[in-house]
């Protein structure tokens, strides 16, 4: 029997790791999969070996472990395949197949659309949109995250659309803020390419609160991403992709 297995990154915020689960729990609803669990890579419980466990308790043969992450970072490509692959051990008689994180897609555009549309914000040639990632040093997450808000671009008219990141990557934060800051459009959209609320999130407002002061614009902060029909369609997209696909623990999606 085949077992469908979701990896969230888990928070130290309760309200994130609630979040977390509850966004998991509308993913399942949407899945037929009659075998399904999830855990977190850290900070939080039930952890990826807890949930594993209880796939196999609950017959599975065969389990698709899917990362709940937005882009493919050191978490998808070796944190938890490196997990996977100890787990294994333990469980040498299950078939593990890893699927793909989120990554980039026609359905994030959507999504971010929304955000932006729930702002009210109709002014679009003097606004320009400020995409927030989480940030990594590896150099994929700076070049997906620009893929995305290139279609962004393209799919909305706005004349203007950038990245920063929150950590491990340049632009910063502070560096984004301030270079639209010093731009000619009156209005700044930020959207926070999380999937979560936490700690990141607290470190966007106060750093907007700081720096919007003296530079004379409207600084507008859209919702994070959150759950979302698509991504439970994407998630569903994840799973079919390795449903046939091959079975061995791979660090590269």
């Amino acid at each position: 029997m085949e077992a469908i297995l979701y990896i969230c990154h888990g928070s130290r915020v309760e309200k994130a790791r609630m979040e977390a689960v509850s966004f998991i729990k509308e993913c399942i609803n949407q899945h037929p999969a009659a075998i399904q669990e999830y855990g977190f890579l850290e900070l939080a419980e039930p952890s990826i070996e807890q949930a594993f466990s209880n796939c196999v308790k609950r017959g599975a043969k065969k389990i698709i472990v899917l990362p709940v992450l937005l882009l493919a970072a050191m978490h998808a490509k070796e944190d938890i395949p490196n997990e996977l692959k100890r787990i294994q051990k333990r469980f040498p008689f299950i078939e593990i197949k890893y699927g793909a994180p989120i990554g980039v897609h026609d359905y994030m555009i959507d999504i971010l659309k929304e955000r932006i549309a729930e702002t009210g914000e109709t002014d679009i040639e003097n606004s320009i949109v400020l995409l927030v990632g989480r940030g990594s040093s590896d150099p994929d997450v700076k070049r997906d995250l620009t893929s995305i808000a290139e279609r962004l671009k393209i799919k909305t008219g706005f004349p203007a659309v950038e990245v920063c990141f929150l950590t491990a990557a340049s632009p910063g934060l502070e560096e984004g803020l301030v270079m639209a800051g010093k731009s000619r459009y009156k209005n700044v959209l930020i959207i926070p390419y999380l999937l979560f609320t936490g700690i990141l999130m607290k470190t966007i407002r106060r750093s907007i609160s700081t720096l919007s002061r003296d530079a004379g614009k409207q600084f507008i902060l859209c919702n994070y991403l959150g759950y979302h029909p698509r991504i439970g369609d994407i998630l569903q997209q994840r799973a079919a992709e390795r449903s046939e696909g091959a079975s061995h623990v791979s660090s590269h999606a």
